[in-house]
């Protein structure tokens, strides 16, 4: 096959790598009567309170061993009959009162995203209903959805997908979502050969675009291999047997009789070792999260690891460590704070950047990341968590004004970083420039 021309799959949505190897959420005991449940849960969507659905959700589903299926039983068909910020609604509260529930919402955001995106007609519809709760996941079930519907996409239709975003800087953080999803996509598309879901990515005209769709596709190829089961696999569609596809030339990585290798226990540093300079970013940037997964989550060993990346390349490889311990210490402060610490001082501050910007990212919330830099033990690192947050209120808002009172919650002394991170004010401050000229 062209190119040009490129056979839909489905997109898998990000998840929180290593969820599946935390402990919890092994309840066993009946599975409620789903009809009678659902007639309750119906009539309390009447009246829109989400925290009374929460209330029934959690009584009923939290004692057995398929809580997965039964609260998407019951928060899906919300999602289908239009009552998108409802169902976010209840998977909020539920998730307050559940911490099971709240270290995997990103799942069941993404669930509930399909169903917004197979009940509307177009991606930026279905987005006005999702929120960027549990990183952004309702966003990625809508794109997921979106490649499901189609017979083939090319270079057309990738690059007017996320159209209706780029002409409103308001809308970055949302184009991001869009184009970040493709690359999970165009990534499955040829069968998890990651060299061919990248070649889809540069497809994309736009330089910022291409760099966001190329972290979804090393995302996806950790993330088959951590999850490969995912609520999204009822969209599957095998092109195997679809007529218009039949014969088709599939190109050298589909056609392969040796299926492209995703890990490599017996090197740390792939796959980004085999790859090119324009690539190598975003692969550090998802690095640490194949280390976990060969080392079985040693941190040390992980950060060991990282200091033997091209020297470019180890700060990027410290944040995707920040990253991740902020998915193992499931938002505990001190505990992220111990994990970091077992890195290199001289790359420590990269860890806490990867932590802060993740617990941004979880519900778009500069508080949550000022919080976390508060519990930052050290100047160096207080100085780059405070810039980092900077950094995410960039992307959450283009207007000055409100970026500098976002970064208005920052420790005595950090304000500057923050501005400046949130290009508020364009001169670095000397006390962050010493830190950048640290590892330089």
């Amino acid at each position: 096959m062209s190119r040009s021309r490129i056979a839909c799959v489905l997109i898998v949505a990000v998840v929180l790598t290593g969820c599946a190897n935390r402990p919890g959420g092994e309840a066993s005991g009946a599975v409620p009567d789903s009809a009678a449940l659902a007639s309750q849960i119906a009539r309390l969507a009447e009246s829109g309170d989400s925290v009374a659905i929460a209330r029934k959700l959690h009584h009923a589903c939290e004692n057995h061993d398929t809580r997965q299926q039964c609260l998407e039983a019951q928060l899906v068909p919300l999602a289908t009959q239009g009552k998108v910020k409802l169902a976010m609604g209840a998977l909020g509260q539920v998730a307050a009162l559940d911490p099971n529930v709240r270290s995997e919402g990103h799942v069941y955001a993404h669930a509930i995203g399909i169903a917004a995106g197979k009940s509307r007609s177009n991606v930026a519809s279905a987005f006005t209903q999702c929120s960027e709760s549990f990183q952004s996941g309702c966003y990625h079930g809508v794109i997921q959805a979106w490649f499901a519907k189609q017979a083939a996409v090319g270079e057309n239709e990738v690059n007017e997908l996320c159209e209706p975003f780029r002409g409103d800087e308001n809308q970055r953080w949302i184009r991001f979502q869009c184009v970040h999803g493709m690359g999970h996509g165009l990534t499955m598309l040829y069968k998890h050969d990651l060299r061919e879901g990248l070649e889809g990515c540069d497809l994309l005209s736009d330089d910022w675009d291409r760099h966001a769709c190329y972290g979804g596709a090393f995302m996806e190829n950790i993330v088959n291999v951590t999850n490969p089961h995912h609520p999204a696999s009822s969209l599957a569609h095998d092109d195997s047997s679809d007529d218009e596809h039949a014969g088709h030339d599939m190109g050298p990585a589909t056609a392969a009789a040796t299926p492209f290798k995703a890990v490599d226990p017996a090197d740390q540093l792939y796959p980004c070792s085999i790859f090119g300079e324009k690539y190598q970013s975003a692969c550090y940037g998802m690095q640490t999260s194949v280390m976990l997964h060969n080392n079985g989550g040693d941190m040390a060993d992980a950060a060991r690891s990282c200091d033997k990346a091209p020297k470019a390349m180890r700060t990027t490889c410290y944040a995707s460590l920040g990253r991740d311990i902020s998915s193992y210490a499931r938002q505990v402060h001190a505990e992220a704070t111990r994990m970091c610490s077992l890195g290199s001082q001289r790359y420590q501050p990269w860890c806490f950047l990867g932590v802060v910007k993740n617990l941004i990212d979880l519900n778009a919330r500069a508080d949550d990341g000022l919080a976390f830099c508060r519990a930052v033990p050290g100047d160096a690192n207080k100085q780059i968590c405070h810039a980092a947050v900077g950094e995410q209120i960039l992307v959450l808002t283009p207007d000055p004004d409100k970026r500098s009172l976002l970064c208005e919650g920052s420790e005595p002394g950090y304000l500057p970083a923050c501005l400046f991170g949130a290009h508020v004010n364009r001169q670095i401050p000397q006390a962050l420039q010493r830190v950048y000229a640290s590892v330089e």
